[in-house]
């Protein structure tokens, strides 16, 4: 006696009730979602842990000035009685972690998306051979890689557009206009954890790696040689970084014994300054240790950028960023077709 068990007529699929798979872009897309859980989750989990960090040193830095200004402890002139010190003490926590910790954590970001999602996005299907079987399906080259990129690409966008948000946020308010704190916004570390900087340089980042993987087509030298890349190109970024807005040249007495005098405005990036001689000529002043050439000086000059400069110049650094993204997304979708 046969004792299979028959389909039931009324779920089995028939040739005319049969839905249409997934198919075209949408169907990639599914796939592309699927092949990247594992970082997807990856960044949804450090965008909470982030997002909680900043929180809890918000409202850290806010409980400290709210027990200063109910003390009489709020104005800097107070500070130096041990009472209100003590106070103030306990702002220097969040404050160094805010520094130390989390701006070169946000710097490194941009470095880290290129060589763990970039590079291997296409060395990898180069090196297993699976670009092969793609480019024998019915979807294009063009629009395969389209919706490969579209899931990391957005997932990156908004991962890094949070974190810079929140990172610029709890600065201006925490730290620039805060207590007890002095981070001005063109330090090494500090510029680019602001603004518009961490989504310009994680977009362009994620973009050269995948060129690289595609040149390279082998994942553990595209990752290497994408995290060299990116690190190369911050480095003549940051060389460059000057020139992108108009310096502000000024001229100042000399400085007295104090040091004063011959000084930048607070929170200003000095590019570059130097003694005024007599006959009206300037002089840096590493001339001035070496050569003597400065005796007789009649004030100072000064070349720097105070802190209004910080959007311009992102603005621009960011303009050429995202520039050499497109030209690098480009030449890949040109490229992928051979």
């Amino acid at each position: 006696m046969n004792t299979d068990v028959l389909p039931d007529r009324t779920t089995a699929s028939t040739p005319g009730t049969r839905r249409p798979a997934a198919s075209g872009l949408r169907g990639l897309l599914w796939l592309t979602i699927r092949q990247n859980r594992a970082v997807l989750w990856t960044l949804a989990v450090l965008l909470v842990v982030v997002a909680a960090d900043l929180a809890w040193m918000h409202v850290s830095v806010q409980h400290t000035v709210g027990v200063l200004k109910r003390t009489g402890c709020y104005e800097p002139d107070t500070w130096s009685g041990t009472r209100c010190w003590t106070l103030l003490s306990p702002i220097n926590r969040p404050n160094f972690w805010f520094v130390s910790v989390l701006q070169p954590a946000v710097t490194a970001v941009p470095l880290l998306i290129g060589v763990f999602m970039g590079a291997p996005l296409l060395a990898q299907e180069y090196e297993r051979g699976t670009i092969r079987l793609i480019r024998a399906q019915s979807v294009s080259p063009v629009r395969w890689l389209a919706a490969r990129l579209a899931v990391p690409g957005l997932a990156v966008l908004v991962f890094s557009g949070v974190i810079a948000s929140l990172m610029t946020w709890v600065w201006w308010t925490d730290v620039v206009h805060g207590e007890g704190s002095f981070d001005p916004p063109f330090q090494f570390f500090t510029y680019p954890a602001l603004g518009v900087a961490p989504v310009a340089w994680s977009l362009f980042a994620l973009a050269l790696g995948v060129l690289v993987g595609r040149l390279v087509r082998r994942t553990l030298p595209a990752m290497f040689l994408t995290g060299a890349l990116v690190a190369g190109v911050h480095g003549l970024v940051r060389w460059g970084r000057p020139s992108f807005y108009p310096v502000v040249d000024q001229v100042t007495g000399l400085p007295d014994a104090a040091g004063l005098g011959a000084m930048q405005p607070a929170n200003a990036w000095l590019v570059d300054h130097g003694a005024v001689l007599a006959d009206g000529s300037r002089v840096d002043f590493d001339a001035c240790m070496y050569e003597h050439r400065c005796t007789g000086a009649t004030g100072t000059w000064l070349r720097y950028h105070p802190a209004g400069h910080l959007v311009p110049i992102q603005l621009v650094e960011a303009g050429i960023l995202l520039g050499l993204t497109a030209l690098i997304l480009l030449a890949v979708f040109r490229w992928i077709r051979t």
